[in-house]
């Protein structure tokens, strides 16, 4: 009787035990206290109220840190959204959202984070910052321009796949050598998001991996692109699910690139 209990009790504590990829959604009201004096700095925000990839964003912040530091500008990280504020924005250039995922903004810090890049401001959005958990019309249409529709799961989660470059001549993809053949967690989108306006920088080889027969987009299966409509420069990667795929020279050169071109 008394194993039957202790199984029962730890089969309840299972249950209700906290998913650490999935916090529960808070919203900020407060913002971080941002050390004085940075000017045109690097604000690097990994908020999630939604998927939180836990394997990367630490090590990603202090890679995309780095990056700032090698191109001799301040950086900031948090997790606070109450930092889209018009007052501590126009200390940055560049915002990186750095797989923030969910509804992680307030109306005001969305519509403070719009004024930025409707002045110059540059965002570098990278991976779950492009996932299907945003819904705000101003993010879609500025940020992405496209619905996350899935990736391989189970044994192919992770595969290698050949990434082609479409704009070679664009400053974001100066200097990446090719063939190219990363391994990480392919996502596929509704529909190419150059038909809303964006311009596709880079794309997968769909014939160089498996991406099951829901997730297939064919010839055109975009990975990196730009908003080419906005004022402040925008950039979106959807790689970037592993920390190794930050060690990866090619992507440590797409990131310098894009935060040096978004920062202007």
């Amino acid at each position: 009787m008394l194993k039957v209990l202790a199984v029962a009790m730890l089969a309840a504590l299972t249950q209700t035990a906290p998913n650490p990829h999935l916090p529960k959604p808070t919203y900020d009201s407060v913002p971080p206290a941002v050390p004085a004096g940075i000017q045109r700095g690097v604000l690097i925000v990994s908020k999630t109220n939604a998927w939180r990839h836990l394997e990367h964003i630490p090590h990603s912040n202090e890679v995309i840190a780095g990056i700032a530091k090698d191109l001799k500008r301040p950086s900031f990280t948090t997790e606070n959204a109450a930092v889209f504020d018009d007052a501590i924005l126009k200390n940055f250039s560049v915002v990186v959202l750095n797989s923030a995922s969910g509804d992680f903004m307030t109306a005001p810090q969305r519509e403070a984070l719009a004024r930025f890049v409707a002045r110059g401001g540059g965002i570098v959005a990278l991976h779950a910052a492009g996932d299907n958990s945003h819904k705000a019309p101003w993010y879609f249409d500025t940020i992405i321009g496209a619905t996350f529709t899935g990736h391989p799961n189970g044994p192919d989660h992770i595969q290698p796949a050949s990434v082609l470059i479409d704009q070679p001549r664009h400053p974001v993809m100066a200097g990446v050598k090719l063939p190219w053949k990363p391994a990480d967690e392919w996502y596929s989108f509704d529909v190419d998001p150059a038909t809303r306006g964006m311009t596709i920088l880079a794309r997968i080889d769909e014939a160089s991996y498996r991406p099951g027969d829901k997730l297939k987009m064919g010839a055109v299966h975009p990975v990196i692109w730009v908003n080419p409509r906005t004022k402040g420069r925008v950039v979106y990667s959807a790689m970037g699910h592993n920390p190794e795929n930050y060690d990866d020279p090619n992507y440590r050169l797409i990131l310098t690139n894009a935060i040096r071109w978004a920062a202007r």
